[in-house]
């Protein structure tokens, strides 16, 4: 049976187990000991973090992409912690607003949410599991646990980018919607594929990109999770996303909160982060919902909210209304600082493929039918694609202090 193929490796399980096995102790040294594992060789990078965790530790996997000294300091950072016993897998935060936290969990965290997963995708050992997004990406790891409890085969990328030789044999596909996005380009373009299924989180999906995936034959089941939280909600068809089997939701003061068997333990380290839980088992890392019935509207995160003009402007409430332009890929919105007016909303924007960016006076007007005056931005500012973390989430504060800094184009 296969276990791991990357690129032109190919390792059955009894591969992979020898090659487990040979990794030895790969640097545990106590029970619950988080290792920082970073290679550039992937089936390499995931062999050490299956060994670190068969000998008890805690793996830890970077991304290759980053600088050297940034990963020297994460590393420091992370050599210097204590154990975390009875925790088995850590994952770096996306870092999508500054530098990535590390959120411990236990193994039943997540191996509980597998029968779950596994009703809503049909996926059994039979399965064939593309991982596009890196190693770093909780979402990714997550899949590799999965995969390896249930018996499926992974797929890893052999680059950074989407192969049409990896689509070719898989079945089942857990990745952000920029990913599932990539590939049915490529679909469409004319490569072949197996994809049954997609499972897609990370980020919001726009209902005209699950009506493409449907369109290729692929069923696609959304969802809303975070690193600290698990799965949360999903939408198995369009209609909204509802609890996860085993989730309990309500909405105070605007802020969800959660309940369930899937939490983080915390996060390494003398380090503070917005998750936080209650006596009685409910947490929150401050993501605000819509007060009201199911199913679930999520309208981003709290610390992310611009005051402007005596408002509360939320951005994920401005960017879904963006999406709705003719011609807009994806958007970032965020706070640009004013001297005269505080803060300013604004708008880095990624043209649909092969399409010239919309005028500001384009977007005026449009804008101008779509949202009330606060929420309007100010200033627009375009890219050929929006730089991403390695969990496929936009690097927000990178747009931000391009566009600040002048290192973004103007939107004439």
């Amino acid at each position: 049976m296969t276990g791991l193929v990357c690129g032109d490796t190919v390792l059955t399980d009894d591969d992979l187990r020898e090659r487990i096995a040979a990794a030895g102790a790969a640097g545990v040294d106590t029970p619950g000991r988080a290792v920082p594992i970073r290679a550039t060789d992937r089936v390499d990078a995931l062999v050490t973090a299956l060994a670190v965790r068969a000998a008890g530790g805690v793996p830890l996997v970077g991304d290759d992409r980053w600088d050297g000294a940034y990963w020297a300091a994460l590393k420091d950072r992370v050599d210097a912690a204590a154990p975390a016993p009875g925790m088995a897998w850590g994952t770096f935060t996306s870092g999508s607003t500054g530098t990535p936290r590390v959120v411990l969990r236990t193994e039943e965290s997540w191996s509980a949410s597998f029968p779950a997963v596994e009703r809503l995708t049909g996926l059994t050992a039979a399965d064939v599991v593309y991982l596009p997004s890196p190693l770093v990406s909780s979402v990714t790891m997550f899949s590799v646990a999965h995969a390896r409890a249930c018996g499926a085969t992974v797929v890893l990328p052999r680059t950074h980018s989407v192969s049409a030789a990896d689509l070719a044999n898989a079945t089942v596909l857990h990745g952000t919607p920029y990913a599932l996005r990539d590939i049915l380009e490529r679909i469409e373009s004319g490569s072949a594929h197996r994809l049954r299924v997609a499972l897609v989180g990370g980020a919001r999906l726009d209902p005209r990109l699950r009506a493409r995936a449907e369109a290729a034959g692929i069923a696609v089941v959304s969802y809303y999770g975070a690193a600290e939280l698990s799965f949360v909600a999903t939408d198995a068809d369009g209609s909204g996303l509802r609890p996860f089997d085993g989730v309990e939701i309500r909405v105070v003061d605007g802020v969800l909160w959660v309940r369930s068997g899937y939490f983080a333990g915390g996060y390494l380290g003398d380090v503070d982060g917005p998750f936080r839980r209650t006596a009685d088992g409910w947490g929150t890392v401050g993501d605000l919902a819509a007060d009201g019935p199911i199913p679930l509207r999520l309208r981003g995160r709290g610390d992310g909210a611009i005051l402007t003009a005596a408002a509360t402007v939320v951005p994920e409430d401005v960017e879904a209304a963006l999406l709705g332009i003719d011609g807009i890929a994806d958007a970032v919105v965020f706070a640009l600082p004013h001297e005269r007016a505080g803060d300013l909303v604004a708008a880095v924007i990624e043209p649909a493929a092969g399409r010239r960016p919309p005028t500001a006076g384009e977007l005026r007007a449009r804008v101008g039918t779509l949202l009330t005056g606060t929420h309007r931005p100010r200033r627009w500012f375009w890219v050929d694609r929006l730089p991403r973390t390695a969990a496929g989430k936009p690097a927000r504060e990178q747009i931000r202090q391009g566009a600040i800094e002048g290192r973004v184009a103007r939107v004439v």
